[in-house]
């Protein structure tokens, strides 16, 4: 029999978190544990009101959820569509179950889910360190921060953004990647503040616009020369035929389309669709960020720093040398408990 247990839990984050939407301090997540013949699956819900996911719907969603009736952890695709049938929606929730399966899987079979998947840890990605909206000098702190990591995702959609970039320019030449988080309402304004961008070299540009300005989207991309990415606009597996011809690339996260799963399954079509595909996170504990991980030797960039911005992780084991994702050989996600 499948046992799951669940456990609120809030993530501290270093400094005062700030992207175009708003501010928080504090990430409110739901850790899991699956149980079978006295192994343990660890798994992590970390909700976004942005698509319209809490602390509460996540409790609320796995109170519905009664794995006694299955007996081998590896049906893993009945279990999922069991899961998936409870109710819509509920990514980030659906996602912690899908983690705690997987890294039950993994610890059966006595090997990492890389491995289970066929991957090369050789090819793992530099993951980018992300600089939230903010003040110069706490600006000039994060730089000092991200030291080791040659790659910095920059937090923009606010009027000062130009003084944001003139600022870490001032102090490092490093590869900067904007997320906008659909800050810029206009398409006039987004192409303004692109092009601006571009000549100071930025490699691309995330979620530029609100996901649903369809036209608007349409007509900035002609605008413009480097690659935007969509994140916001880019959900569930069924989103990527609305994406496809909008923007150059993807931004998957865990979080947002429901676990390991369902990011394989988007991995592949948007092989097939000539898209680029960035694995990404939410503030999230190393449970999620190994559980993403896991995944990166397939894709062409990563952002997975978001239990590096917290003080209070829960768990141990993933790491990076200079940016780049280590994975683990421990069984499973290779995570370890350290403060639950």
């Amino acid at each position: 029999m499948i046992n799951i247990e669940r456990q609120t839990y809030s993530l501290n984050l270093k400094h005062t978190f700030t992207i175009a939407r708003g501010s928080r301090n504090q990430q409110h997540i739901v850790l899991i544990k699956i149980k079978h013949d006295g192994e343990i699956g660890y798994g992590e819900a970390s909700p976004s009101d942005r698509y319209k996911e809490n602390q509460n719907s996540v409790i609320k969603f796995y109170d519905q959820v009664d794995l006694s009736n299955f007996n081998d952890p590896f049906l893993i695709e009945d279990i999922l569509n069991y899961v998936e049938k409870l109710a819509p929606g509920n990514q980030a929730a659906k996602a912690g179950i899908d983690i705690a399966l997987y890294d039950l899987i993994g610890k059966k079979l006595k090997i990492p889910l890389w491995k289970y998947f066929g991957l090369n840890p050789d090819k793992t990605p530099t993951t980018s360190f992300t600089i939230g909206i903010d003040s110069p000098e706490i600006i000039e702190n994060k730089i000092k921060e991200a030291e080791e990591f040659p790659i910095l995702k920059v937090k923009v959609g606010v009027p000062n953004d130009e003084e944001i970039i003139k600022t870490i320019r001032k102090y490092t030449d490093k590869t900067l990647r904007v997320d906008a988080n659909e800050g810029w309402k206009s398409k006039e304004l987004a192409r303004d503040k692109i092009l601006f961008l571009e000549k100071e070299g930025v490699e691309f540009v995330e979620q530029p616009m609100p996901a649903e300005d369809v036209e608007g989207i349409k007509w900035l991309r002609k605008q413009i020369h480097i690659p935007i990415i969509a994140d916001e606009a880019m959900g569930t597996i069924s989103d990527i035929l609305k994406v496809y011809e909008l923007y150059d690339g993807i931004n998957i996260k865990l979080m947002k389309c429901g676990g390991i799963n369902k990011a394989l399954k988007i991995i592949h079509a948007a092989k097939a669709m000539n898209l680029k595909i960035m694995i990404g996170c939410m503030v999230e504990s190393s449970v999620g960020i190994a559980a993403a991980a896991q995944l990166s030797p397939l894709v062409d960039y990563a952002d997975l720093d978001g239990n590096i911005l917290i003080n209070n992780d829960p768990f141990t084991g993933i790491y990076h040398h200079k940016g780049k994702i280590i994975l683990s050989n421990e069984p499973g996600l290779g995570i370890q408990p350290c403060q639950i």
